[in-house]
């Protein structure tokens, strides 16, 4: 198609103007997806690697790095080291990075232009047309669409980061709560045994005549209550390692994987934090990433505004010719805002706009007081398992030792025994219960200060477990 001479110069500034936007505003796909804050955030915040398996050789190293981490038993730090890199759900949400990166780099480039052609032919006449629209509206609004994308995809970014911090939280939370249920597990098989020499002996009793059918009847349902503690403290163990298993994304082979005997020892002091409110909100992830989406509606409202008359606008070089003529020229269509002028647009983008920066308001305000009410439990729990560790279980040991040098100078009989005996298990299963609740606290606590949103308590059955006192 040939331009007339007097279009070629418009058509050449045209020509111009969109390389200088299209060079100053067109994105390029980046090196990393956007994932270099994402494992930012995993190193400073957690102290642990994460990784976006995007190829066969990204997966082989994390096969082989969870196979190494395997073959001792785990640790809380091993078991988010294991979810940070072969969470399956977690995977699927760092594709999102790649969602919105795309749809940046889509932002940033200029539609298609339009050619069309028209031959009609009747009545011995022939006329050809031709056309070739360039949207000029869409090429003024690139860099500010532009922008907008960017701020969408860092604020994709950290809702990224946000859920990668949730998984790891959680997987911390469901080790300690697995943990803590195999090691009840232990002193409730303790209780048992206890209540089953207890109600043996008291059948033989009551058969000598020593014992009453009401004394009997105590122990025999002593022991049924302790068998049905027992079957709930092995299914609440059960519940709880499976959790853990899925937040680490094992299945076959792996889910053999080892836990350790006991619940990690208390530390010799718990953190003290200054300024713990200032702090959360300097580094909460949902708090920035409220102040991303107000900005960034914030510039949406200024496009909309800008935008509210003209809709579309295209402008291009066109030709005409018939059966003898030829007509060069040039084509403009714009939408007339006859019927919408644009106002509804308007007050829904400024609508949006003031609910952003009230959400971001209650986001701040939410944020306040789950941290101070985080880190009142964080020294709670504290105070209440080192009770527990310096002076209820030391003191329920000495009045065992002292019944049974009792019992050994036959002051009491076994059934006392026996019962003592009860009670000082349920004292250290109750002591294992508040180290547990300490270790879920501390974890709380970081998730506050992160503004991560791990689910808070146990599960109905583990809280039961390893809530039941056991004595008799």
């Amino acid at each position: 198609m040939s331009i007339g001479t007097e279009w070629k110069r418009p058509i050449r500034a045209m020509a111009a103007l969109t390389s200088a936007i299209l060079l100053a505003g067109c994105a390029t796909f980046s090196a990393d997806g956007g994932f270099s804050p994402v494992e930012t955030a995993a190193r400073e915040r957690l102290g642990q690697d994460t990784r976006w398996i995007r190829s066969q050789d990204d997966k082989d190293a994390v096969r082989q790095r969870v196979r190494e981490l395997l073959t001792r038993p785990l640790s809380a730090d091993d078991a988010v080291q294991i979810a940070l890199l072969n969470n399956p759900g977690l995977q699927a949400t760092y594709a999102q990075l790649g969602v919105a990166e795309a749809e940046l780099i889509q932002a940033s480039r200029l539609t298609n232009p339009i050619f069309s052609y028209a031959h009609v032919k009747g009545g011995g006449e022939l006329e050809i047309e031709r056309v070739l629209l360039f949207n000029i509206f869409d090429l003024v609004t690139i860099p500010l669409r532009t922008r907008l994308g960017e701020r969408r995809f860092e604020q994709t970014k950290l809702s990224v980061s946000g859920e990668m911090l949730n998984i790891a939280l959680e997987t911390r939370r469901a080790y300690f709560g697995a943990v803590a249920a195999r090691e009840s597990v232990r002193y409730f098989e303790q209780v048992k045994e206890s209540a089953e020499a207890g109600a043996e002996l008291a059948v033989r009793m009551y058969s000598a005549g020593n014992f009453s059918a009401l004394q009997r009847d105590r122990e025999q349902a002593f022991y049924a209550e302790a068998v049905a503690q027992l079957a709930r403290a092995r299914l609440a163990s059960v519940a709880e390692r499976e959790r853990l298993t899925r937040l680490m994304g094992l299945w076959g082979a792996e889910i053999s994987f080892q836990l350790p005997e006991r619940m990690p020892e208390l530390p010799g002091s718990p953190m003290t934090l200054e300024n713990v409110e200032r702090s959360a909100m300097e580094t909460r992830l949902d708090v920035q990433a409220s102040q991303s989406e107000l900005a960034g509606l914030a510039q949406d409202l200024g496009l909309t505004k800008a935008t509210r008359f003209i809709n579309v606008l295209e402008l291009g070089p066109k030709q005409a010719r018939d059966k003898e003529n030829k007509l060069d020229g040039y084509e403009i269509e714009v939408q007339i805002p006859l019927f919408d002028w644009g106002g509804a647009r308007l007050a829904r983008a400024e609508s949006r706009y003031m609910q952003a920066a009230n959400r971001l308001a209650q986001v701040a305000v939410d944020a306040r007081s789950e941290v101070r009410d985080a880190y009142a439990r964080y020294h709670s729990s504290y105070a209440l398992a080192k009770h527990y560790r310096d002076e209820i279980v030391p003191l329920r040991k000495r009045i065992s030792e002292e019944n049974v040098l009792r019992y050994n100078g036959m002051l009491i009989g076994v059934f006392e025994l026996l019962a003592d005996a009860r009670e000082q298990v349920a004292s250290v299963n109750a002591s294992i219960a508040a180290l547990r609740d300490f270790w879920l606290a501390e974890v709380g606590l970081v998730a506050a200060r992160n503004g991560a949103r791990p689910a808070m308590g146990m599960d109905a059955g583990t809280s039961m477990a390893l809530g039941g006192s056991g004595a008799h």
